[in-house]
């Protein structure tokens, strides 16, 4: 018999189950196999039925064995109880994940550990700190984003990388930044346009969230003020933005693209909506929310003063920028 202990191979569990259904004894299993029988008496017992009463079926037992090996050649997400407990601590402090590894980076500590394994962790082993996310949800939503549209879809996309720099800069007015935000009880939407500079912003319900009822939403909506007060649009790469072209020719703007999946780039108006929804959080179903609600949210949010613009707000400072 081999001195060095080989796992059971799906093969062998096979036989296994057969000799078994034919009413032969564990040791003379064992002989036919070049098996000790403690090796097969462990097999039983571990890969059976979840209650061991004498059923053994091979790839019930393979499957059992399988899970067993992943579990036990996990590698450790964080190794040291100091290195648990810290994060542990930040995490209750108010800390992201993402800002316990960087801090950690930053001061070359000699345990280092990144955000994903933080995450995993605490998914995995320490699920009372869900709380303490900014998101808090009970299960982790999955990484990366829905890759539909796998070829550009939008005609005569313009990428952000080709973007003045005064646009990027802020130097200019005129510049907008274009998002909705949506709910899954509803169609309706609420179509957002917030301003680089002054941060103005100028809300519109959509009735579907549909490409028609978006040119329709910013024409109508821009369409009052002069031409250098409209020079520029920054989309998504949403098949709701696919009618600018439409909305250029109407308005005499230009059309910049985020890079697909970069949302954040288009970070004004994502701020923006975060304190929309303070005000209609997800969920919300937009067919029930007035328009006299919807104008009255737009006072609020251009009269309400933003560090960025020293304190000012952004209907002060557009007016500001129209008078000049």
């Amino acid at each position: 018999m081999a001195k060095n202990y080989k796992h059971l191979s799906k093969d062998e569990r096979d036989r296994i189950a057969v000799w078994r259904g034919q009413g032969l004894s564990g040791r003379e299993i064992a002989h036919r196999l070049g098996r000790s029988p403690g090796t097969l008496s462990r097999e039983l017992k571990r890969n059976s039925a979840p209650v061991y009463t004498g059923c053994y079926l091979a790839h019930r037992a393979q499957a059992r064995a399988e899970d067993r090996w992943r579990e036990q050649h996990q590698k450790l997400r964080l190794k040291s109880a100091t290195l648990r407990n810290h994060v542990r601590r930040k995490l209750e402090a108010g800390w992201s994940p993402e800002l316990i590894a960087g801090r950690l980076a930053h001061l070359a500590r000699r345990e280092r550990v990144s955000h994903e394994a933080i995450y995993q962790w605490l998914y995995a082993e320490a699920r009372d700190l869900v709380p303490a996310l900014a998101r808090a949800h009970r299960k982790r939503l999955p990484r990366g984003h829905s890759r539909k549209h796998r070829k550009p879809h939008i005609p005569q996309r313009v990428s952000i990388r080709e973007r003045p720099v005064s646009v990027a800069a802020r130097r200019q007015v005129g510049h907008w930044e274009v998002d909705t935000a949506v709910s899954r009880h509803g169609p309706a939407a609420l179509a957002v346009m917030a301003e680089r500079k002054t941060l103005f912003t100028k809300l519109r319900r959509l009735p579907r969230k549909t490409a028609h009822q978006l040119r329709v939403a910013i024409t109508r909506r821009m369409a009052r003020h002069p031409k250098r007060l409209r020079r520029s649009f920054t989309y998504d790469n949403g098949s709701e933005n696919v009618e600018h072209l439409e909305v250029n020719r109407v308005l005499g703007s230009k059309s910049y693209f985020c890079e697909p999946f970069h949302s954040w780039e288009k970070g004004t108006v994502e701020n923006t909506i975060g304190l929309v929804r303070r005000r209609w959080p997800k969920g919300t179903d937009f067919t029930r929310v007035s328009d006299r609600e919807i104008k009255r949210a737009e006072r609020w949010l251009n009269n309400r003063p933003r560090k960025r613009l020293g304190f000012m707000t952004p209907a002060e400072a557009f007016r500001r920028e129209c008078c000049t």
